[in-house]
């Protein structure tokens, strides 16, 4: 996995939206963007978003983006599962005790809210924040 070092970026002009710092990561044919940005009070998110370059109708390359909004009161909790899942792929047990490994079934997914016909709807997070 190739890094980029962090670059500070000057506010876009977009009001609550200002870009404080980036860090870029190319992994393969993925590239990962780690970007901080500020709401209009000035507290700080994070945005993780995933880029990957496909090949459209008549070949035409687009870029198909995967984004998710991380806000700091779930830091902890979002980097202790991950540190949890990432340890558990790389050595067969997660690292606290309470943690249970569980199989997905229809009535798990029926459970957790998801539609029960597997059928997902695409949303876009581009729109949060616009007044």
């Amino acid at each position: 996995m190739e890094e980029e070092t962090g670059v500070n970026i000057e506010n876009d002009g977009k009001a609550g939206k200002e870009e404080i710092y980036t860090k870029v990561v190319r992994a393969g044919k993925r590239t990962y963007f780690f970007d901080v940005k500020a709401t209009r009070s000035d507290d700080y998110y994070l945005t993780i978003t995933e880029s990957k370059k496909r090949a459209g109708k008549e070949g035409k390359v687009f870029y198909e983006k995967h984004k998710i909004f991380l806000y700091k009161e779930d830091f902890e909790k979002f980097a202790g599962g991950l540190n949890d899942v990432v340890n558990f792929i790389s050595n067969g047990k997660p690292v606290r005790e309470n943690v249970k490994t569980i199989e997905a079934t229809d009535e798990s997914v029926k459970e957790a809210g998801e539609p029960a016909d597997g059928k997902f709807t695409s949303i876009e997070f581009e729109e949060l924040g616009k007044v």
